[in-house]
């Protein structure tokens, strides 16, 4: 999903970008007393514990209806097709943002169409957004890159003007506020995925489709499962899109500590923030009024390779997220976009790095990556 990370040299004391050894071991009771459950039920797929996270998860996001899949590029995929999205139409999104984003529009055999990023916040810019809609327009995909919630007062507002549909790819943003509502119902739907790196994850895929909208979740749970509206009922082709019972029953356990750890990532957020203060670091802001997840802790650098051995030197690790913006892939040539034709993401792309900001880091490890960066950026 990203570049390699660039890693700490053999001698050197490493702050890693990330840790999923810690989070298990924190949890390594649970989990195994939840899939010893789960083996002894032999609810494997779907099951009680799948169905109980459901019910959690769409209370934890303040929506109706979660309804659980087998990734988050599932997840888009089925969101869109709820919402009448495919072959012939348009959907916009960002260019700047894993392949999956635009993966699952080309899924429904409907076309990507990019627009450019605000390179204040590295999200979706409303007004290119506007700028791109044509009269084959049927949906708005904006992202909440990073764990950032997008501008989703003036996406909605785009979507009611121009009747269009709009899905929230939350699949960084498990936790993240937007005007004191969290992601996950600020849409018509959203998308979320619990990749392994995510801030909510699962020991493996998995992902979910929250909505409010009886209908889309009707239709994701009957499309999760072949199409079926009943034992060997198919109302139409669907698809595998079912969780694991394993999954649902490791999801449910992470997902009562998911607070306490958001909370944790702000407070490394804001200890970097300080820590950089009076420096040319150029970090994306936060709206005051949202609450970032903080999925990624990301700083923009003219010379990012430089910067990155620099860091791993000092035994800390980085990665990149994004290096290419979509519309430079060559799964989306075809489209004819050329370097250029969104300079904010592209500029983005290339200058992007991102430094470790999981929970489970100490203060002391956040004092010496801020330091280092201090003093290596010369300031």
């Amino acid at each position: 999903m990203t570049a390699p990370p660039n890693r700490p040299s053999a001698t050197a004391i490493a702050v890693p970008h990330n840790n999923l050894r810690l989070e298990y071991d924190l949890l390594r009771d649970e989990i195994r007393e939840a899939l010893d459950h789960v083996c002894l039920s032999s609810a494997f797929v779907l099951g009680t514990e799948v169905e109980a996270f459901e019910r959690e998860f769409a209370s934890f996001c303040g929506v109706k209806h979660c309804v659980a899949l087998n990734s988050g590029t599932s997840a888009l995929h089925l969101g869109l097709l709820a919402l009448g999205v495919g072959p012939g139409d348009e959907v916009i999104t960002t260019p700047n943002s894993f392949i999956a984003t635009a993966e699952a529009i080309s899924y429904t055999g409907a076309v990507p169409v990019f627009a450019d990023i605000d390179p204040r916040t590295a999200n979706l810019d409303p007004a290119c957004v506007e700028r791109a809609i044509t009269p084959k327009t049927k949906a708005i995909l904006p992202v909440h890159l990073y764990g950032r919630p997008a501008d989703m007062e003036a996406f909605r507002s785009l979507a009611r003007s121009h009747n269009l549909k709009l899905l929230e790819d939350a699949a960084q943003a498990h936790g993240a506020r937007y005007r004191g509502r969290r992601t996950g119902g600020l849409a018509d739907a959203a998308a979320f995925s619990f990749y392994p790196t995510k801030n909510l994850a699962a020991c493996g895929e998995a992902g979910a489709l929250t909505t409010d909208d009886d209908r889309i979740a009707e239709f994701a749970r009957s499309a999760r499962t072949h199409g079926q509206t009943g034992r060997y009922a198919h109302a139409f082709v669907g698809f595998n899109y079912r969780m694991e019972g394993f999954q649902g029953a490791i999801l449910r356990i992470k997902l009562k500590r998911l607070e306490e750890w958001t909370t944790r990532r702000q407070t490394i957020a804001a200890q970097y923030r300080r820590a950089l203060q009076g420096t040319n670091i150029e970090i994306p802001i936060d709206d005051p009024r949202d609450e970032c997840a903080y999925h990624l802790f990301v700083s923009y650098f003219p010379d990012r390779a430089n910067t990155a051995s620099a860091l791993a030197q000092r035994g800390i690790e980085t990665a990149v997220h994004y290096p290419v913006p979509l519309h430079l892939q060559p799964a989306y040539a075809y489209l004819g976009r050329r370097p250029g034709s969104f300079p904010h993401a592209e500029q983005a792309c290339q200058r992007v790095l991102s430094i470790p900001v999981f929970p489970g880091l100490t203060d002391e490890q956040v004092l010496h990556v801020a330091t280092s960066l201090r003093e290596i950026e010369g300031n």
